[in-house]
């Protein structure tokens, strides 16, 4: 049976395809956000992030990532929560959400992403997958959050989001 709401899932016995990571990286009233230019999610705007490689924790990838893609070092990254996503062609990705109020370094353009500053007042949530709207307001706010999504293609079918949870 095709799933068509997040409950339809067994998440019980539910393993991810991709283990990947985001990381948002703050300056005041601003978050650090990028234009992704290649791979999964090309031409949308998203935080840093990517792949949990073999030997890595989440922190770690996290980390790397934000390095390689917009050659900053976040500074104490905070676990801020979790993500499920399940596709309807059988593609699934876990997430791990992180937050950090400080760096190391200027971003900069890289192959991968063109970084910018964007004022939290004013999200760019029509540029970006369309379940950002409903978790990163909690990453913002430092509140925990798991959030279980379904989709079809870009098209999210439904969402169920815990708040003031992480299972992590």
């Amino acid at each position: 049976m095709t799933p068509r709401q997040v409950a339809d899932v067994d998440w019980n016995h539910w393993e991810p395809e991709w283990r990947a990571t985001l990381l948002f990286v703050f300056r005041g009233p601003e978050v650090l956000l990028i234009h992704k230019k290649t791979g999964f999610g090309k031409g949308k705007i998203n935080a840093p992030g990517g792949r949990i490689e073999p030997g890595e924790t989440p922190e770690q990838a996290a980390v790397r990532e934000v390095q390689e893609e917009v050659c900053i070092t976040p500074l104490g990254p905070e676990h801020c929560g979790e993500l499920y996503f399940q596709f309807l062609d059988g593609f699934s990705i876990y997430g791990v959400v992180f937050r950090s109020d400080g760096f190391e370094g200027q971003p900069a353009e890289t192959v991968e992403a063109r970084p910018f500053w964007n004022r939290l007042d004013s999200m760019p949530y029509d540029r970006m997958w369309e379940d950002d709207r409903h978790w990163v307001p909690h990453v913002i706010a430092r509140r925990p959050f798991v959030g279980r999504f379904l989709f079809d293609g870009e098209t999210m079918l439904d969402r169920c989001i815990e708040e003031d949870r992480a299972a992590w």
